[in-house]
C-alpha cells in the first residue's frame, strides 16, 4: 500500500525505449510491463516507475536529480554496464560511506551505482 506523502512513482524519458528496457533488464535484472508502444513500467527496481518515449534525456550537469542504484559488487556491475552498451561518465570514486560511478544508459540518461 502506498504511504501518504511518500515518493510513490518515478517516470523517466527514453529516446530508445526498446534499447533502454533491454539494457536495464540485462544489467540490473529489471522486468518490464508495456502499456502501449510509448510507455513501459519497470518492476523489481526498488521503486515503482516507468520509461516513456521522449526525445529528452537527463543528467546532473543540467541540474537533474541523480538516480542511484545499489550494487553489492561495484566492479562487476560497472563491467556489465559497459558490456551492455552503457557509457561511464564518472569512473569509480570514493565518497563518505562508499564508492560509486556514473553512467549513461542507451537513451543518454545519467545514473549512478554505489556500494559500501
Amino acid at each position: 500500500m502506498a504511504k501518504h506523502h511518500s515518493i510513490n512513482y518515478l517516470e523517466l524519458p527514453a529516446r530508445d525505449l526498446e534499447a533502454t528496457k533491454g539494457f536495464f533488464s540485462a544489467v540490473f535484472g529489471w522486468q518490464f510491463q508495456d502499456y502501449g508502444p510509448n510507455y513501459s513500467c519497470f518492476l523489481d527496481a526498488g521503486i515503482d516507475g516507468g520509461f516513456f518515449r521522449a526525445e529528452a534525456d537527463f543528467n546532473t550537469q543540467r541540474g537533474s536529480p541523480l538516480l542511484v542504484i545499489y550494487s553489492a559488487d561495484l566492479e562487476a556491475t560497472e563491467a556489465s554496464v559497459v558490456a551492455k552498451g552503457g557509457e561511464i561518465v564518472k569512473p569509480v570514486f570514493s565518497f563518505p560511506g562508499g564508492r560509486r560511478f556514473h553512467f549513461t544508459d542507451p537513451s543518454g540518461n545519467e545514473f549512478a551505482v554505489w556500494s559500501e
